[in-house]
């Protein structure tokens, strides 16, 4: 059994770490609440602006963008965003396990994969597998900007140009609430039809358009647009899953200190007990054996 001191410093230990815990909840929540405003506000606007383009391409032709054209698939482009630090529950594990079965998938059907990673748990992840990336971008988690998303929609939008790759798909954790995350995929390029969750979406325009000034102007400046926000969107989705994802697993993880002092506490007390006992019949067969 151990001695009462080692248990003493065990329920130090455990109680500093009890400490941590709470504290990174508190931090994780503050950084939630903020994310969390801008991807709700967000939202709305990249949702109308995916139906809207959708319906656009379906009755264009797929020759009046580079954005749009249809080619043989060949090569696909995986963007797999995760978080840069850890601790916060399966959010990277769930997001990795979607894109390696994925990835799996495209190769058994001999479709070339090329890797692209956002946050240092995929880049880490791949690294460990000696499976190369293409492109690697670290460092934002906590620190999401629109630059960010610009940065990434122009490396993906001149490769897809340059015909280096066919299809762009990216995997992300979307936000669903404080407890739950649900880990999507969304195919970026080229631009198709977009469905909801329940497989069903408003019904498509069959008409085509009066463009002003021109198809190609609106097409040059929103199809790359749309790359960005989406873009956007799947950076802010990931961030807000992120920071609840790490609420609650520092909120378990305080509970499982708290019960594990309780159980600490009562094994110190019950050795503390027995070290008093021993030394009461200590003294009491000492004073027996003064007496004979």
């Amino acid at each position: 059994m151990p001695t009462l001191r080692d248990i003493r410093k065990r329920l130090k230990a455990i109680q500093s770490t009890k400490k941590i815990t709470a504290a990174m909840k508190m931090v994780a929540a503050a950084k939630l609440r903020k994310v969390q405003d801008r991807m709700l506000n967000f939202r709305p606007y990249a949702s109308r602006m995916q139906m809207v383009l959708s319906d656009l391409a379906k009755v264009s032709e797929r020759e009046s963008h580079p954005l749009l054209f249809l080619r043989p698939r060949k090569t696909v482009e995986v963007l797999v965003v995760t978080s840069d630090k850890g601790l916060c529950g399966a959010f990277n594990t769930n997001i990795l396990r979607m894109a390696s079965n994925y990835i799996s998938t495209l190769k058994k059907d001999g479709i070339e994969v090329s890797y692209n990673v956002v946050g240092r748990k995929a880049r880490d992840y791949f690294r460990r597998r000696n499976v190369p990336m293409r492109k690697q971008w670290i460092g934002l988690s906590g620190r999401i900007t629109y630059t960010h998303a610009q940065e990434i929609a122009k490396d993906i939008i001149e490769n897809y140009v340059n015909e280096t790759f066919d299809e762009v798909v990216i995997i992300y954790n979307e936000f669903k609430s404080l407890i739950s995350q649900k880990v999507t995929s969304l195919k970026l390029l080229p631009l198709g039809s977009i469905e909801d969750e329940g497989g069903e979406r408003e019904p498509a325009l069959t008409a085509d358009f009066l463009y002003e000034p021109s198809r190609a102007v609106i097409f040059e400046r929103l199809l790359p647009k749309y790359v960005e926000i989406q873009i956007y969107r799947a950076l802010l989705e990931s961030s807000a899953a992120e920071e609840a994802s790490r609420m609650t697993a520092m909120e378990n993880a305080t509970k499982n200190c708290s019960e594990l002092i309780k159980k600490v506490t009562l094994l110190a007390n019950k050795v503390r007990q027995a070290s008093i006992t021993k030394d009461l019949m200590d003294i009491v067969g000492g004073v027996e054996a003064l007496k004979e």
